[in-house]
C-alpha cells in the first residue's frame, strides 16, 4: 500500500503526517523523502517515485513518499520522524539532506538510509552516484552538431547553445561540465551559454531565462533545473526552438521541440535498493554508481525528433557512447575532479 504524505512546516503536523507505522513481522516499511521540486515535477522526483512503486510491488513491502513544504529546513526533523515511525529503509532524494543524515543515522543504527547524488560515509548509509556527466556529454555533442545545421527547422547558423541549472553546485555542474565537454568535442568553436535559475520549482523563471538565451542566439537549451525546467521546454515550444530535457524522458512534453532528454534513471536506483533491502543485501556503508554501463544514464529514444536529425550526427553520438563505455573517453567529473577551466 502506498500513501502520499504532505508534511507541513509545523512540527505538530509533521508528527501527525508521519504517525507511527507498525513494523512488518519480518521486514519494516520504506520511506521515500521527496526533494524540493516535489511530486508532479515530471522529472527527478516523479521518476524516482515510479521506481519506488515498482520496488514495493516486487517485494510486497509497504512504503510512503514523504513531502514537506520546507524540505531543506526540516531535514533532520523529517529524517528523525521517519526513523521514529519504524521505517526500516529511508531513501532520501533531497541533496541538502546529506549532512543532516549523518547526524540522524548515528542515532538510529538499526535503520538503513540512502542518499542520492553524493557520498556520505556511515555504517548504515548507502550512497548513490549517477554518472550524469556521461549522458550530458552525449547531449552536448548532439546539440553542438545540430546547432549550425540550418536544414533543420528552427536552427540558426550561429554555433550557440545554452544550459540552465537550478543552482551552482557540484551536483548540478556535473551535468553542465559534461554537456560543455561533449559540445566542445563536436565543435571546438561552439559557444555554450550557462545560467542558473536558483530555483527548482518555478517554470516562469525557466521560461524567462530561456527566452533571453534564444534572443542571444542560442537555439538549443539544456534544462537541469527540475520543475523550473518546464519553463525551458515551454519557451522552446513557443519560439520554435529546442530544449533538452533531463532526468525523465521529457520529449513528449513538447513533441518536436525537445531535441532529446538526458535520462537519469533514479527509478532504476530506487527499485534496485528496495529489492536489495528486502533480500537482506542492503549495501550498508557502500557507494553504488549508475552510469552508461549500468543503464543509469543515457539519451532518450528521440521519438519526435529522430527523423529531423541527420543519421551522421546520431552515428557520431553513438560512437562517443561506445568510447565512453570502453574507457577511451573519460568525461570530466566535477564531484571527483573539481572544476575544469571551462566552467570556473
Amino acid at each position: 500500500m502506498i500513501r502520499t504524505l504532505a508534511i507541513t512546516v509545523a512540527t505538530s503536523a509533521l508528527v501527525s503526517a508521519l504517525g507511527t507505522t507498525s513494523a512488518l513481522s519480518a521486514e519494516k516499511p520504506v520511506a521515500l523523502v521527496i526533494s524540493q521540486s516535489g511530486l508532479g515535477d515530471q522529472s527527478y522526483n516523479d521518476l524516482a517515485y515510479e521506481g519506488f512503486k515498482r520496488g514495493l510491488e516486487a517485494t510486497g513491502l509497504e512504503g510512503k513518499p514523504v513531502e514537506s513544504r520546507d524540505v531543506v529546513a526540516q531535514a533532520a526533523e523529517i529524517l528523525r520522524r521517519a526513523s521514529d515511525a519504524d521505517f526500516g529503509l529511508v531513501i532520501d532524494l533531497e541533496y541538502s539532506h546529506g549532512e543532516p543524515m549523518l547526524e540522524v543515522a548515528k542515532d538510529y543504527p538499526d535503520t538503513n538510509y540512502v542518499i542520492l547524488n553524493q557520498v556520505r560515509e556511515a555504517p548504515n548509509v548507502a550512497s548513490v552516484l549517477f554518472q550524469e556527466q556521461e549522458g550530458s556529454y552525449l547531449a552536448g555533442m548532439l546539440a553542438a552538431l545540430v546547432t549550425t545545421d540550418t536544414s533543420i527547422k528552427g536552427i540558426t547558423p550561429e554555433p550557440i547553445i545554452g544550459v540552465i541549472g537550478g543552482t551552482k553546485s557540484a551536483g548540478i555542474d556535473k551535468f553542465i561540465a559534461g554537456y560543455v565537454e561533449g559540445a566542445k568535442a563536436a565543435n571546438p568553436d561552439v559557444v555554450v551559454k550557462v545560467a542558473y535559475s536558483n530555483n527548482f520549482a518555478d517554470p516562469a523563471i525557466g521560461l524567462q531565462m530561456t527566452k533571453a538565451m534564444f534572443e542571444e542566439g542560442a537555439d538549443i537549451v539544456y534544462q537541469v533545473a527540475g520543475g523550473t525546467g518546464m519553463g525551458v521546454i515551454q519557451a522552446a515550444k513557443e519560439a520554435g526552438r529546442y530544449a533538452i530535457g533531463v532526468d525523465t524522458d521529457q520529449d513528449g512534453l513538447a513533441p518536436g521541440n525537445v531535441l532529446t532528454s538526458m535520462i537519469k534513471r533514479t527509478d532504476v536506483a530506487v527499485e534496485t535498493l528496495i529489492k536489495d533491502y528486502a533480500a537482506g543485501n542492503f549495501p550498508s556503508g557502500k557507494t553504488i554508481a549508475f552510469g552508461l554501463a549500468e543503464n543509469g544514464v543515457g539519451l532518450s529514444e528521440m521519438k519526435h525528433t529522430k527523423d529531423l536529425i541527420p543519421a551522421a550526427y546520431l552515428e557520431k553520438v553513438e560512437a562517443a557512447k561506445q568510447d565512453i563505455l570502453s574507457g577511451k573517453i573519460k568525461v570530466w567529473n566535477v564531484v571527483e575532479q573539481g572544476y575544469p577551466d571551462y566552467l570556473k
